[in-house]
C-alpha cells in the first residue's frame, strides 16, 4: 500500500470523527506493511482534552503491542500534528509521521513551528507533510464552516 492508501484509511477515521461532533481527524498506525490501530479524535466524546487521534492511537497501539515504544513505525494522521501530539510520538519512538493537511495555528511540523527538528528531543522523528492534503483540508473547512 502507498501513503496515499494509509492516509484514506485516516480519512475514513477522520469521517468517524466527524459522524459523532468530532472535530474531524483520523489516524493510523502501521509497522512492515501491516496495519497495527486506527483512532480518531474524541476530547468532546470522552470530555478528555489529550484524546486527539495521535493519542488515541498510541494508547490502542501500545496495548496491542504489550509496549509503550512503538519502533518502524509509520503513523498516518490527516492534520499536522499539535506539541501535546508530536512529544507522545517522540516518546513512543515513531519512526515517520506522515500527514494531510497543514495547520496553521497549531502544526509544530513546519507549519507554526518545527519542533521535528529540535535538537531538545532525544529521539528523531521523520515527517512528510500534504499528503491528501486538499481531502484533508477540505474535510477540516467543510466541518467548521457547517459550525460556524
Amino acid at each position: 500500500m502507498t501513503d496515499n492508501d494509509y492516509m484514506q484509511l485516516a480519512l475514513e477515521q477522520a469521517h468517524l470523527a466527524e459522524q459523532i461532533d468530532e472535530v474531524p481527524v483520523g489516524a493510523v498506525l502501521v509497522q512492515n506493511g501491516k496495519l497495527i490501530a486506527s483512532a480518531h479524535n474524541q476530547p468532546i466524546s470522552t470530555n478528555d482534552p489529550t484524546a486527539h487521534a495521535e493519542i488515541q492511537l498510541l494508547r490502542k497501539a501500545c496495548a496491542k503491542l504489550g509496549n509503550y515504544r512503538l519502533p518502524n513505525t509509520t503513523l498516518y494522521v490527516t492534520l499536522e500534528p499539535c506539541t501535546m501530539c508530536l512529544g507522545a510520538m517522540v516518546n513512543a519512538r515513531i519512526e515517520l509521521v506522515v500527514f494531510g493537511a497543514y495547520d496553521k495555528k497549531t502544526g509544530v511540523c513546519g507549519s507554526c513551528n518545527d519542533l521535528s527538528n529540535s535538537k531538545c528531543f532525544n529521539h528523531k522523528i521523520k515527517v512528510k507533510g500534504g499528503v491528501l492534503a486538499y481531502e484533508c483540508g477540505q474535510l477540516l473547512q467543510q466541518f467548521f464552516k457547517c459550525r460556524r
